[in-house]
């Protein structure tokens, strides 16, 4: 038993084919989510699917039904060598984002994997089907070197529903919190900060989205008539976004600014490169917040973007002032902003500047998570991952995107690492998602050293996780 051969297991899973079959299969499942309705595909994903390879792996597997109507359901996996040993909780998502079938380059199908070069297209090869079977076939590796034994215990948690925000994953690992008892969450999802390194963070951004809306009238009048005396919805809300972020793209609301970044993060982030890639889009200068770094504006600072705008007819417009006019927005945030009460501080800060009438709602919302830099399973990761990969390996104190972290860095009170095997142009909830080969294997290679290591007699630090990682 060595942990080269845990490696080569998982390069041998590759370059025999398997990865490619195993992968193949799974894209095959039509898992969309965000669809408003819980499909068959979803239970059958995760009872067909997922559930034999992780039982003959040792798993004892339960389909959990998801409380809140419309959800879909949850797979448990527990495999439990000695519960007096320390227990590792790992996580993925089997659902995806709409196929958008007709837009996919001819020949490409989203339920079919198709090789490119060194692309492999298929929804879910990036998010997540590709990531969470990159793991699994990191951990049948491990094991495989291990001869069957691993010297501690792991457990599974995969959702169907993380495309549509997650519904109910906070009930379920508040119902079943002690099966889910764990010293260490380890999963893979969201893109590395480029193809070229191996990326490790530690939790993720938060996100509101809220709308501003402003109903004037019940229809619209003639702008030749009525042009100068009646007032224009869309223009009043122009005027309302732009007090809320200006010009360049900063936040002018006082509450919704973060606070100043940490030493320790800005010291992870220094050197780190954001775009350059063949398909990344050139970084504008001068926008977001000034005195910032590329690196600290995108992981470790605030947003407010506007998605969408409405007002009259866009494709086709007419002489007429508009009855209504909405901004769908969006803050992406850090840790330590009152994301909770953004409904009441943007309500005073309208209010303030003369936008009383303008309507304000929020329609989604997630919390922001990030592991302390210092915390010791850090440094053993990011050793783990160099030697694997032979590759520095770039940290974020958290992911710049949003992700249900918290449902296991603050309900669950895990140390959260995320080890993603995909890139910043994968296409991931766009036409031609892919992933790409050589990350794959690479990524099975890492996974399989991180489920070695974590067997290794005072390698990991155990003692830096829950302090009742023991199951009872």
């Amino acid at each position: 038993m060595s942990r080269t051969q845990s490696l080569a297991a998982a390069a041998a899973y590759f370059d025999g084919g398997g990865f490619f079959s195993d992968l193949a299969r799974r894209v095959a499942f039509r898992t969309e989510s965000d669809t408003g309705a819980a499909t068959p595909a979803l239970g059958a994903y995760l009872r067909d699917e997922l559930a034999p390879p992780l039982a003959a792996l040792g798993f004892d597997c339960e389909i959990v039904k998801n409380p809140v109507a419309g959800g879909g359901p949850f797979l448990i996996a527990r495999r439990i060598e000695d519960p007096a040993l320390p227990t590792v909780l790992c996580y993925g998502h089997g659902d995806v984002v709409s196929g958008q079938d007709a837009q996919w380059d001819e020949g490409l199908s989203p339920w079919a994997l198709t090789v490119r070069g060194e692309r492999w297209y298929g929804r879910g090869t990036a998010d997540n089907k590709g990531q969470h079977s990159i793991a699994l076939g990191g951990l049948a590796a491990a094991l495989q070197a291990r001869g069957g034994r691993l010297g501690y215990n792991i457990s599974w948690l995969i959702e169907t529903g993380e495309e549509a925000a997650s519904p109910g994953l906070h009930a379920v690992c508040e119902q079943q919190r002690e099966r889910l008892r764990a010293a260490l969450f380890l999963a893979s999802d969201g893109p590395r900060l480029s193809a070229q390194r191996p990326t490790l963070f530690l939790g993720s951004r938060g996100a509101v989205n809220f709308s501003l809306r402003l109903r004037a009238r019940t229809r619209g009048y003639h702008s030749g008539n009525w042009g100068g005396v009646l007032a224009n919805p869309a223009t009043v809300l122009s005027h309302a976004v732009a007090s809320l972020v200006d010009a360049q793209g900063r936040i002018l609301v006082e509450a919704l600014r973060p606070p100043a970044v940490p030493a320790g993060v800005r010291e992870a982030l220094a050197g780190l490169a954001i775009g350059g890639g063949a398909d990344d889009p050139v970084l504008d200068a001068g926008w977001g917040e000034p005195g910032l770094s590329a690196a600290e504006r995108l992981v470790a600072w605030n947003t407010i973007e506007v998605l969408a705008l409405g007002a009259g007819s866009p494709q086709r417009p007419v002489n007429a002032i508009p009855a209504e006019a909405v901004a769908h927005c969006q803050l992406r945030f850090v840790v330590g902003t009152p994301w909770r009460e953004l409904a009441a501080i943007v309500r005073a800060h309208l209010d303030a500047r003369g936008f009383g009438d303008v309507a304000v709602q929020v329609t989604l919302e997630g919390a922001a998570t990030r592991l302390d830099v210092e915390n010791p399973w850090v440094g053993w990761a990011r050793r783990s991952i160099a030697q694997s990969s032979g590759r520095q390996v770039d940290l974020l104190p958290n992911l710049a995107g949003s992700l249900p972290n918290d449902v296991f860095a603050e309900l669950l009170g895990l140390p959260t690492l995320w080890v993603p095997h995909s890139y910043p142009a994968c296409a991931q909830h766009a036409p031609n998602e892919h992933l790409l080969a050589p990350l794959a294997r690479e990524g099975l290679q890492i996974m399989a050293g991180l489920y070695w290591d974590l067997g290794e007699p005072d390698s990991a630090p155990w003692s830096a996780g829950s302090t009742a990682h023991a199951l009872s």
